[in-house]
């Protein structure tokens, strides 16, 4: 299981319009919009897709200047030692 959230930044009158395609990326969701510009987004892996094409998906978004990797969890190495 990966998590992980992005700050994104663009002008402040796209939010709507950035909303929908960032809630369209698979495993996305928009956690915080602070209304100035930035926007927090949580990212989750599933099974038929990885979280790094999902920051790429995010990032290609047109109306988004920038995409900052802000926080990342993995339990990968702790469910390989399980086993």
């Amino acid at each position: 299981m990966k998590i992980v959230s992005l700050v994104l930044k663009f002008l402040p009158n796209h939010a709507e319009a950035i909303k929908p395609l960032v809630a369209a990326v698979p495993g996305a969701s928009v956690a915080v919009d602070s209304g100035d510009g930035r926007m927090i987004v949580v990212l989750e892996d599933g099974p038929d897709y990885a979280v790094s094409d999902s920051i790429l998906q995010i990032h290609q978004i047109p109306q988004v200047m920038s995409t900052t990797l802000s926080y990342e969890y993995s339990d990968e190495v702790q469910a390989l030692e399980e086993n």
